[in-house]
């Protein structure tokens, strides 16, 4: 279901699952989306029964552990545990390469899906492309 991407072909179905989701719905400028990180980040893309692409995350090595970014559904297949397995994906890649803290910045509204996966809010919100987001972390 979810894969290290490893194939130009795979990195497309990542970028197009993030362009759907953040520059189609969410109104994210394109050149805002895809970034200078792209290379150095360890991206997951998660496959239907069919092989059709439907979520996308990523993370990279940030201060004293990763920072998960760009995790994205598709609209068919949101509120249905998808989520929570991605992010569990994500979270044991990352956890199997010695990273001892997980960070994220989560849209607000995604607050409490991410608290109930034990992280926990620092800082104040803040506004990201227009949308406001809250700075999480999870120590491992």
């Amino acid at each position: 279901m979810f894969k290290i991407a490893t194939t130009p072909k795979m990195m497309e179905d990542a970028y197009n699952i993030r362009k759907e989701v953040f520059v189609r719905e969410q109104g994210v400028p394109l050149e805002n989306e895809i970034d200078e990180h792209e290379n150095i980040a360890t991206h997951v893309v998660g496959y239907d029964k069919k092989d059709i692409p439907f979520a996308t995350g990523r993370f990279r090595p940030y201060k004293d552990g990763v920072k998960i970014e760009r995790v994205a559904i598709i609209k068919t297949h949101r509120n249905s545990g998808l989520g929570k397995l991605l992010m569990s994906f994500l979270e044991e890649v990352a956890i199997n390469k010695n990273y001892p803290n997980l960070m994220l910045n989560a849209q607000y509204h995604a607050r409490p899906f991410y608290e109930s996966l034990g992280y926990h809010t620092i800082g104040e919100i803040f506004l990201e492309e227009n949308i406001e987001h809250i700075a999480m972390i999870k120590k491992i």
